[in-house]
């Protein structure tokens, strides 16, 4: 069992209080997910030719600076980066594949949680307040955010096994369910080029969905495709750069509810979870269909 929330910005009058609105969702659903929790949001984008990268290492202590140095020094790179907690976010004029290669080899111990133009990943094992405090989540900006909280049943409590999941340039997924064929797909994903740091079935669909997102497909297609091709119960919600989505598998087994007002687009696995929104109780509030995915996109820049 987990629990999973998202939040899309319709007013963006009211991106400087994302991260005040989002707190109490991810809280809310502790009792859902107490081993770990996440968070991924958008915004605070970076220019053309430049991508930005979420970054962590196992030790609390590493010199980002140094890493930073080197990218200037022996890269000849233009940077700029900042440290929240114990990650670090590296905004970076260059290629995504050189810089990934150059990380690989000179800092192997680094990883990276999420690569973008606007895309921030931040997720730690404890209590979903407990990660909220650390990352200051409150005081956070964006656009839109999804976040996770879990309660493993089929691997270990770890950071790596933790949510949400990115594969591709923007895109991250939270999940809550499970896969019957990620295995498999796992090895067709892998055969495309797909890379995966864990055994979690999740970090499969969004390798999925980068596949098919690379391969051409707008993202509803995308998701039109998943529904076919995978197998087991989820709900799933998806962030890209431009937008936000929500889906469910066809036996609909997995809990959610969507929220829409003229400000906002609101998920949760649990209605508690929206009960802080400004306006909440004039929303027009359903539950998602089964075999059904919803989408909300802004046009991009």
């Amino acid at each position: 069992m987990c629990g999973i929330v998202g939040l899309y910005l319709k007013n963006p009058e009211l991106e400087s209080r994302i991260g005040e609105l989002f707190k109490p969702m991810l809280i809310a659903m502790t009792d859902r997910g107490p081993d770990s929790a996440g968070f991924a949001i958008y915004g605070d984008e970076v220019g053309e030719g430049w991508i930005k990268l979420t970054l962590r290492h196992p030790e609390t202590d590493y010199d980002w600076e140094a890493l930073a140095t080197r990218l200037k020094t022996e890269q000849q790179l233009e940077l700029s980066w900042f440290q929240n907690a114990s990650v670090a976010v590296f905004k970076v004029r260059a290629e995504e594949a050189a810089l990934r290669e150059w990380l690989a080899e000179e800092a192997p111990d680094v990883l990276i949680l999420s690569v973008g133009q606007s895309i921030e990943i931040l997720k730690e094992v404890g209590l979903p307040e407990k990660i909220a405090e650390t990352f200051s989540l409150e005081r956070m900006k964006g656009s839109h955010i999804i976040g996770h909280t879990r309660m493993a049943t089929e691997s270990a409590v770890t950071m790596e096994g933790s949510h949400p999941f990115s594969t591709g340039m923007d895109l991250c997924l939270v999940h809550n369910g499970s896969l019957s064929n990620h295995n498999r797909l796992r090895d067709t994903l892998k055969r495309e080029g797909i890379s995966f740091e864990t055994q979690n079935d999740s970090e499969v669909a969004a390798g999925y969905l980068t596949w098919r997102l690379q391969k051409g497909d707008s993202l509803k297609e995308a998701l039109e495709h998943a529904l076919e091709d995978l197998d087991g119960f989820f709900t799933f919600t998806i962030g890209t750069r431009d937008g936000f989505a929500v889906m469910r598998d066809p036996i609909a087994c997995k809990p959610a509810v969507l929220a829409e007002t003229d400000d906002y687009v609101a998920m949760a696995s649990e209605y508690q979870a929206l009960t802080t929104l400004p306006g909440i109780e004039n929303a027009r509030v359903w539950e998602p269909e089964p075999a059904t995915f919803y989408v909300w996109e802004r046009s991009s820049n």
